[in-house]
């Protein structure tokens, strides 16, 4: 844009508001502008410009420059907002680039329609909804409740479930810690309950005999434990302090 295409774009802006128009304008607009062409998409700019409403209304609309620049850009790309390009068999780098700038500018500028939709999906609403339904995707079904979620969304592994000792829930640690060297006192359980590995793996819950078998072996082991550490404990000397002496 020069000067006078310019002075003829700031004449279309002093219609809106008033605004007295020198050479100094024209030519700091003729800078500003000096890479966009004087068209009828610069007019349309100004016109979007004033034909929308300000945020705030006792604010007076004065385009600049960069109004122009902006409101311009968004009529072009509204033209092509549906354009999609159709290649041509076996062209080359260059002739596609050449292609597709072409239509580009063909369509943004107005000189060819650009499309009027998006395209369609094909296979009608019925086909839409199958595949939906195959991929799991269910419409106009009862909601589902807070206990069918749950079992949508199930961690795999033992914290997938309820921990029926120590009722920690789905997702969450066992809280009882134990009291052995790799379970501490006092420190966050590392491994799982028995019980809520055997509910993950859909194992039947023993019976309580069967579980007071097991805790007396584990109380057992314990015992033979604690009895092995005590034998390895050397006797304390006696020492004689007369014979010492």
């Amino acid at each position: 844009m020069n000067r006078s295409e310019a002075a003829l774009l700031l004449g279309h802006c002093a219609a809106f508001d008033n605004r007295t128009v020198g050479e100094a304008d024209a030519t700091a607009w003729a800078s500003a502008l000096h890479d966009m062409p004087y068209d009828n998409d610069a007019r349309a700019a100004v016109a979007a410009f004033y034909g929308t409403a300000p945020k705030d209304p006792n604010q007076r609309l004065w385009i600049q420059p960069h109004n122009v620049r902006t409101f311009r850009t968004k009529i072009r790309n509204a033209r092509l907002e549906n354009f999609q390009y159709e290649p041509h068999p076996d062209e080359t780098v260059g002739e596609y680039l050449a292609r597709y700038k072409g239509q580009v500018q063909a369509i943004a500028s107005g000189q060819v329609a650009g499309p009027s939709g998006r395209p369609a999906l094909e296979g009608g609403a019925e086909g839409f909804m199958r595949e939906l339904e195959a991929r799991g995707l269910h419409f106009g079904d009862a909601p589902a409740s807070a206990e069918d979620l749950v079992d949508t969304v199930r961690r795999s592994g033992p914290l997938g479930v309820e921990c029926p000792s120590c009722l920690a829930a789905i997702g969450r640690p066992c809280k009882s810690p134990g009291v052995t060297e790799k379970q501490p006192m006092g420190k966050p359980r590392l491994s799982p309950h028995r019980a809520r590995v055997r509910a993950a793996s859909g194992e039947a819950e023993l019976a309580a005999q069967e579980r007071l078998a097991q805790e007396q072996a584990i109380k057992a082991r314990s015992a033979q434990h604690l009895a092995r550490e005590a034998e390895d404990i050397p006797d304390a000397e006696i020492v004689d302090e007369e014979a010492a002496s």
